[in-house]
């Protein structure tokens, strides 16, 4: 019976890690362009999140019983694909034909990849919405499974998230693990710069929400703040998770680009980086 890989040490999610990151660049490097800051930066809370958290069946991904993950950031697909075949859901080899036509490795992640991908979210800030109908279903069907939604803090810009939030708490959906990706990287460039979105953790709070602050590169809080989770009784818990963008290659690490060029020379050198941690 499929369950909780939770018995993972720190080091093994460190490796797992670092192989998950250097598929990412592969991946982007083949176009020369892409997503690979958000990819590097949240590669330590996908595996800690896949590898340790949620109760998943490799093999069936069509398992009724698995707990469901919503990426509501959908263009970070080459992470997610990374993880994915890290995980042994999907092959290692299909990576090769990710964004490529005809490929369900797509740009942006598509239920055409199968059962795994719970909802198409290409349009960002719906990815929590999706979730909390799950949620409220589950609770009603008197089911076990969990869902976790992944949302970047750009997303927190759209109301139609808040609406999210607010239902949720009013509907003490304890099933419900949100993650913010706190890298504070939107498309029209730092997210301040945008729309000033602090205090995020005492806006959840005050939509009745379990808040949990974590280094979204540190293995054990994220640990902790997931089991924490998983206790809380009588409402929905948002884990914020504060990320770099290009974490783990020092020559992109921290550089604020939303669809970054990455040429072939840049891509060799972020590799070698890797291969030094």
């Amino acid at each position: 019976m499929p369950n909780r890989p939770n018995t993972i040490s720190n080091e093994e999610l460190e490796e797992t890690a670092r192989a998950i990151r250097k598929n990412v660049v592969r991946m982007v490097a083949r176009n020369g362009q892409g997503y690979v800051q958000q990819g590097l930066g949240a590669a330590d809370l996908f595996t800690t999140l896949y590898f340790y958290e949620a109760n998943l069946d490799p093999e069936k991904s069509d398992w009724n019983e698995r707990d469901r993950i919503f990426l509501s950031t959908a263009h970070n697909s080459a992470l997610f694909h990374a993880t994915l075949a890290q995980r042994g859901i999907i092959p290692i080899k299909s990576l090769a034909t990710y964004t490529k036509d005809g490929s369900s490795l797509e740009i942006n992640v598509s239920e055409r990849l199968g059962a795994i991908v719970e909802a198409t979210c290409g349009s960002l800030g719906q990815g929590l919405s999706v979730a909390v109908g799950v949620c409220l279903s589950a609770k009603r069907h008197k089911k076990n499974y969990r869902s976790y939604v992944i949302l970047g803090d750009g997303e927190l810009q759209e109301g139609q998230t808040w609406e999210a939030v607010m239902f949720a708490a009013s509907r003490n959906l304890n099933n419900l693990c949100l993650m913010v990706d706190l890298n504070e990287l939107q498309v029209e460039g730092h997210t301040n710069k945008v729309m000033e979105m602090e205090p995020i953790e005492e806006k959840f709070k005050s939509f009745g929400w379990k808040t949990i602050s974590v280094d979204g590169h540190k293995f054990t809080a994220m640990r902790n703040a997931f089991d924490l989770a998983r206790n809380i009784s009588k409402k929905p818990t948002v884990i914020i998770v504060k990320t770099i963008p290009g974490k783990g290659a020092p020559s992109l690490e921290g550089k604020m680009s939303h669809n970054m060029v990455l040429p072939k020379k840049a891509a060799e050198i972020a590799l070698k980086e890797l291969e030094l941690l």
